[in-house]
């Protein structure tokens, strides 16, 4: 099987339309086989074109995958401030809640926070890596004046939360999805059991400890 010619594009508008394809495969095949198993050959192939075309637009495998990601945490934190947004007063439990529900409602974007510090930061620029830190940043802020409103908050409580509830989404995620051989055992055997874990709920309890450590309204 060849693959098809693929024509290189010449305006802005075209290269932007080259890399929105781009990041739309490297998506679909995120969410159907997870980012570990997910290729720079699959995603051209994907698109459409040779690998060598592809590194025309993106600089390796893991400069995708960390735009992505990027996109990720800017709608994790518009659906997470919507909903904080509503509340006129919260308590801790409800904050925490909010935030286990936005994350695991977003199975790609967990899979990516897990992959980012291990391996999308470590195979691109330093400019990539400062844009991706950036957005990451400019994100907490935003997210940083609904809780000080709702919870009273300091900025560095906020990097606090954000950064347990971000890691932990990342690490219990690929605890809960361990392929189907693994899922297998874990359901057979009743000392096993605890490995096929909630991730909402887990994060919910795990989150709302924290704030209550920190003395916010219960």
């Amino acid at each position: 099987m060849t693959t098809p010619a693929f024509q290189r594009a010449r305006s802005a508008q075209a290269k932007q339309a080259r890399e929105d394809a781009i990041l739309d495969a490297a998506r679909s095949l995120g969410e159907l086989r997870g980012i570990r198993d997910v290729t720079l050959t699959d995603i051209a192939a994907a698109v459409g074109m040779h690998k060598s075309a592809l590194l025309r637009y993106f600089e390796t495998r893991e400069q995708i995958f960390l735009r992505l990601t990027a996109e990720g945490w800017r709608q994790w934190s518009a659906d997470l401030r919507g909903r904080l947004q509503g509340r006129a007063h919260a308590t801790a439990a409800e904050v925490a809640g909010e935030v286990a529900a936005t994350l695991t409602a977003r199975p790609l974007y967990c899979d990516l926070l897990a992959q980012a510090p291990m391996n999308l930061e470590r195979n691109v620029s330093l400019e990539s890596v400062r844009a991706f830190k950036l957005v990451t940043h400019g994100e907490i802020r935003l997210i940083d004046g609904e809780l000080r409103r709702l919870l009273g908050l300091t900025e560095l409580q906020t990097i606090d939360l954000v950064a347990t509830a971000t890691s932990m989404a990342g690490a219990l995620f690929q605890m809960a999805t361990p392929g189907p051989h693994l899922r297998e055992l874990y359901e057979s055997d009743p000392w096993l059991g605890h490995a096929v874990l909630d991730v909402e709920a887990r994060l919910r309890r795990v989150l709302t400890a924290f704030l209550n450590g920190l003395d916010v309204p219960a």
